[in-house]
């Protein structure tokens, strides 16, 4: 048990038999993977249909500017899961690091309501198991100390990956058109990354066909046990749509059949995900609880290119996502790198239609539901990087008072409401007007000293901030 749960135990013992009455909404945080700005019918992709998200998005609020806090995957779910930073914790890129128990998950928060909680897809915030080799590093000696599964930290149920699978047929090795599939694997044999639920419980069965059906198929009943029981819930659905290795069945390439193969699996694949995502708002309206369910979507960073054409901000091969012009991709934080699709939806509380120009990131999810529930985050005594969202889909706020900060090996970078200063460590700095030039194409770095100044100060005190915490400080 974590020493800082300890104060809670008569009020989580309280609160564990949940009344039906609760008014305590549900919240489910659903994330894909590597899906690019523009690869939503909501945002103008000129082939990709995706009908669910785009009725979740006229039912809800979308953001216009929403940002992962990271531009690969690990980084920005450890953003999600504690509201900070993920340099906060090492977790500086993916298989790096892992989500440490002094931090505080956002499934060990809202246990203090008693909340049930489940997480479902892709974890990548640490090893499942010692002693089985799984996936990247898992049952691997050197990085037992990396092991740091769902149910340690705050989680009831647990349908996981450590990381990547292909997107059919999850657990089997698919050609290697496929993209992404480690020369040593062999075709139609095990992939080498197996579905956990608990401390030794590999998923046998069940495992076949869309990868993102497979999850749903977990998610369902764990909406539909919590409703049974009256019990508030979380549930963190992290699809592994549409990462690499891409490939899906006839059913979702066939809509696309008149373009290339590469595009038929990808837009085949983000189709397959809006099927589940419809399905299960489909659910909660079945059950009665969708207006007491908060819901939000994003992805965990821009859109991957393939090996060959890395660092070209051109769709090829299996990785057809686009950025809708904006500049960079994944890895970058560049726009294209971690601006990324993002909705909420709570029918009543949020009014239908709305867009939110402010920008938003990842590391906001905590905080908001920290306010929603009335937490005060004050008591975990460590800093945050995110804020409540809450006032802005209500029209009570307009502009950010913090900027949103980043950093990936090199990289930095600060954006305000207006402006972005991105530079390298080792190279030049440069400053973007992002609402006059949101491709970044005019460096006004020597047009604006002063002002790239300013935000060179602020960017200085957080990543202070940021070496403290590395430093333990925060615990």
């Amino acid at each position: 048990m974590k020493p800082f749960l300890v104060p809670f135990l008569i009020s989580i013992l309280v609160l564990g038999c949940h009344s039906p009455e609760s008014k305590n909404p549900n919240f489910i945080l659903i994330m894909a993977d590597d899906q690019g700005w523009g690869d939503v019918g909501y945002n103008g992709h000129p082939r990709l249909n995706t009908p669910n998200l785009d009725a979740m998005a006229q039912n809800g609020a979308v953001f216009s500017r929403f940002y992962s806090a990271g531009s690969v995957c690990s980084p920005t779910r450890a953003s999600v899961m504690t509201g900070r930073h993920p340099s906060r914790m090492g977790i500086c890129s993916a298989n790096c690091g892992h989500v440490k128990d002094q931090e505080i998950t956002l499934a060990e928060m809202v246990k203090e309501k008693g909340y049930r909680t489940g997480h479902f897809g892709k974890w990548h915030l640490g090893t499942l198991t010692r002693d089985v080799l799984d996936a990247n590093r898992g049952g691997r000696k050197k990085n037992d100390m990396h092991y740091a599964p769902p149910w340690n930290h705050g989680f009831d149920v647990s349908f996981v990956t450590e990381s990547k699978v292909p997107t059919w047929d999850p657990m089997i090795t698919p050609n290697q058109n496929a993209e992404d599939v480690k020369a040593s694997l062999k075709e139609g044999q095990h992939f080498g990354t197996y579905y956990w639920t608990g401390p030794g419980r590999q998923v046998t069965e069940n495992l076949q066909g869309d990868d993102s059906r497979v999850i749903m198929d977990r998610v369902i009943p764990f909406v539909e046990e919590s409703a049974a029981k009256g019990q508030a819930f979380l549930s963190v659905v992290w699809f592994h749509a549409p990462h690499l290795p891409v490939l899906t069945g006839e059913k979702y390439k066939s809509p696309y059949a008149h373009l290339s193969e590469g595009q038929q699996n990808y837009y085949g694949v983000i189709s397959s995900l809006d099927e589940q995502v419809g399905r299960l708002r489909n659910k909660l309206k079945s059950l009665g609880i969708a207006n007491n369910t908060l819901v939000f979507y994003t992805s965990d960073n821009g859109p991957e290119t393939s090996l060959q054409v890395r660092d070209k901000n051109i769709p090829h091969g299996r990785a057809q996502g686009i950025t809708k012009g904006l500049r960079g991709r994944k890895r970058s934080l560049h726009e294209g790198g971690i601006r990324v699709p993002g909705i909420v939806e709570w029918p009543g509380q949020i009014k239908a239609g709305i867009q939110i120009d402010t920008p938003c990131f990842t590391s906001d999810y905590f905080p908001t539901i920290a306010h929603i529930l009335k937490i005060d985050l004050e008591k975990y005594q460590r800093p945050y990087d995110g804020e409540n969202l809450v006032p802005y889909w209500k029209g009570q706020k307009q502009k950010r008072f913090q900027p949103l900060a980043f950093q990936f090996g090199k990289q930095f970078a600060l954006i305000d409401n207006q402006h972005k200063m991105y530079g390298i460590s080792d190279g030049s700095t440069q400053l973007f007007d992002l609402l006059n030039d949101p491709s970044e194409e005019k460096d006004l770095s020597k047009a604006e000293p002063i002002l790239l100044k300013d935000l060179q100060s602020k960017y200085q005190d957080w990543n202070t901030s940021i070496q403290n915490s590395q430093l333990g400080k925060d615990y």
